[in-house]
């Protein structure tokens, strides 16, 4: 196990690692001030769409936490990122809120219904039956499938929302065309977030909450893997799963000291 003083870079989940219901989890905003001071590089991870940025850091200030813009990697900027690689200057039809619309457009991608080279589908609180049948026969049409992510349900003060995951689920049921998933538990959402801060994988850490996305994604990408069980996962739940993480903390707190 790699001591986490060796650890040169962190990367974190955001919801159950930092905040909570939209309250920072106690010790989160003491490690993001002790990065900040020690100027640590570190990103923390949503697969989360919705949101620039600048919004999310807003959000964040909000619960309590302050961190920087450029500290934020969402599955948009991950997304916008890998389809610049792929196809610099192309066309895309999105489903999607201000953070992936905006990640497109400053990748240089032009957003169309006309001939577009992608169906790009993120989170967004106002899914249509225009625009899901528009994406449907697009895709039926030779438009390549993205999604942001794989989350069926997002949370909401009146209980679970469908998700890009539900969604994508009923574009492929219609075109039986199966989307790329660029955002967790997909390991190049990690590989982008390195490459944003020059990380390199044996002395970068990844905190999370969740033993099916957060850890068996930092695994597969060779990432030190900290759970916290400050969120989803707890104690009794790590046995059901056939790996493990390489340190278990009952939450951020726990870690203030070893970075």
């Amino acid at each position: 196990m790699r001591e986490n003083e060796h650890i040169e870079c962190w990367l974190t989940d955001m919801d159950g690692v930092l905040v909570h219901e939209n309250q920072a989890i106690p010790g989160a905003a003491d490690l993001i001030d002790r990065w900040v001071a020690t100027s640590k590089r570190f990103l923390v991870l949503t697969n989360n769409s919705i949101y620039t940025p600048r919004d999310l850091a807003a959000r964040l200030r909000a619960s309590g936490l302050e961190v920087p813009e450029e500290n934020l990697w969402t599955s948009a900027l991950a997304t916008a990122q890998f389809l610049k690689e792929q196809l610099p200057g192309g066309r895309a039809y999105v489903i999607g809120e201000a953070g992936l619309t905006t990640a497109l457009h400053e990748a240089g991608f032009v957003l169309t219904d006309q001939n577009p080279d992608y169906v790009v589908l993120g989170e967004t609180r106002t899914y249509s039956f225009e625009a899901i049948t528009k994406a449907i026969r697009l895709v039926e049409g030779g438009a390549r499938f993205i999604a942001t992510n794989p989350d069926v349900t997002g949370p909401s003060k009146e209980g679970p929302l469908p998700a890009t995951g539900a969604v994508a689920a009923l574009i492929t049921a219609a075109t039986r065309r199966v989307p790329y998933i660029v955002g967790k538990p997909n390991p190049m959402m990690f590989r982008s977030a390195m490459n944003q801060i020059d990380a390199h994988s044996e002395t970068t850490a990844m905190i999370g909450d969740r033993m099916d996305t957060d850890i068996i994604a930092g695994m597969e990408a060779g990432l030190h893997t900290v759970l916290v069980l400050s969120g989803i996962t707890q104690r009794a739940d790590i046995d059901a799963y056939p790996f493990r993480p390489a340190q278990i903390m009952d939450s951020v707190a726990d870690l203030i000291d070893q970075v």
